[in-house]
C-alpha cells in the first residue's frame, strides 16, 4: 500500500513539474511575442516618416539652396534606414534619422519662406508627431525587452531559457554620440 502511495506522490511531483515547465515556456512566448509586437508598432510608424521624408526634402529643396549638406544628410540616412535588416543596425540607422532630421529642423529655422510655407509646416508637423509616438513606442519596447532578459537570467527561469534557445533581445538605445550637442553654423556658402 504504501508503494503506491509513494507512486502517487512521486507523479503528482513530476506532472506539477511538467506543468511548471509549460506555464513558463508559454511565459517566455507570450513575452517575446510581446517584443515582436512592439516593434512591429514602431516599425509601422518608421514607415510612416520613412514615407513622408521625400516630400519634406521636396519643399525644402525650393528654399535652401545653400544646405545641400543638410538635405544630402537626410537623404542618406533616409536611404541606411531602409537598407538595414538587423534589428542592432536598423536601431541605429533610425537614430542617425532622427538626428539628421533634428538638424534638418534647426536650419529650417534661418528660413523664415520655408517656415511660413504651409506644405512645410503640415509635413513638419505630421514628422513631429511621428517622432513622438516612435518615442513612445520605445519605451514601450523597451519595457517588454527589459522584462523578457530578466526573466530569461532569472533562477529558475533560466532552466526552462537556455535549453529552449530563449536569447536575451538587444534594448533601443541611443548611440552616445547623438547625445551631443548638433552643430550649427549660420554662414551661408
Amino acid at each position: 500500500m504504501t508503494g503506491w502511495i509513494v507512486l502517487g506522490v512521486l507523479l503528482l511531483i513530476l506532472l506539477g513539474l511538467i506543468l511548471y515547465v509549460i506555464l513558463i515556456y508559454n511565459g517566455f512566448v507570450q513575452l517575446k511575442n510581446n517584443i515582436n509586437r512592439d516593434w512591429s508598432n514602431i516599425d509601422v510608424l518608421l514607415k510612416q516618416r520613412y514615407d513622408e521624408l521625400p516630400k519634406l526634402i521636396k519643399v525644402c529643396e525650393g528654399y535652401m539652396q545653400h544646405e545641400q549638406k543638410t538635405l544630402e544628410a537626410v537623404i542618406k540616412a533616409r536611404s541606411m534606414a531602409g537598407a538595414a535588416r538587423a534589428d542592432q543596425d536598423r536601431m541605429q540607422a533610425q537614430n542617425a534619422l532622427s538626428e539628421t532630421l533634428k538638424s534638418l529642423f534647426m536650419v529650417v529655422e534661418r528660413y523664415p519662406d520655408l517656415k511660413a510655407d504651409a506644405g512645410f509646416r503640415q509635413l513638419s508637423n505630421r514628422i513631429s508627431e511621428l517622432e513622438d509616438q516612435i518615442a513612445d513606442r520605445r519605451e514601450l519596447y523597451n519595457a517588454a525587452v527589459t522584462i523578457y532578459n530578466t526573466r530569461i537570467d532569472q533562477f529558475p527561469d533560466v532552466l526552462i531559457a537556455r535549453p529552449f534557445n530563449f536569447t536575451s533581445r538587444t534594448l533601443w538605445e541611443i548611440d552616445p554620440t547623438h547625445r551631443q550637442d548638433v552643430d550649427v553654423s549660420f554662414q551661408h556658402s
